[in-house]
C-alpha cells in the first residue's frame, strides 16, 4: 500500500510539472535532443507533436535522433550528446552494475510491453 500511495504521489507530481508550464512559448526555445533506441508506432504521438510544432508551441526546441540500440542510445545520454534517451530499463541496469557513479535514472514508463510479446 505505501508503495501505491508514492507511486501516486509521484504520479502527480510529474504531472504538476509538466502541466505547470503550458501555454504559448515567449519566443526562447529551450533546445533538447532526444535520442531513441529505435523508430516504433508506440511513438507516433511524440513524432506528430514534433512536426505539428506542438513542443515549439512551449518554448521546446526538440531534436530527435535515432540511436540504433539501447547502447548507443545509453552512451548518447552519459556523454551529454542527448538530454533524454527513450530506452528501455535494461540499460541502465548495466551500467548500475558496473559500479558507474554517473548512471542515468528511469523516471517514465512509455509502455507496458513490447509489441513482439502480445
Amino acid at each position: 500500500m505505501k508503495k501505491k500511495g508514492l507511486a501516486a504521489l509521484a504520479v502527480f507530481v510529474f504531472t504538476a510539472v509538466l502541466l505547470s508550464g503550458c501555454g504559448k512559448s515567449s519566443g526562447n526555445l529551450i533546445k533538447v535532443q532526444v535520442n531513441e533506441v529505435a523508430h516504433s508506432i508506440f511513438y507516433a504521438p511524440q513524432y506528430v507533436a514534433i512536426e505539428q510544432g506542438y513542443f515549439k508551441d512551449e518554448g521546446l526546441d526538440v531534436t530527435l535522433v535515432n540511436g540504433l540500440g539501447a547502447d548507443k542510445t545509453m552512451t548518447a545520454v552519459l556523454s551529454g550528446d542527448a538530454d533524454i534517451g527513450f530506452m528501455g530499463p535494461e540499460a541502465t541496469v548495466y551500467v548500475y552494475n558496473e559500479g558507474k557513479e554517473d548512471y542515468v535514472v528511469n523516471f517514465a514508463q512509455l509502455t507496458q510491453r513490447a509489441v513482439f510479446f502480445w
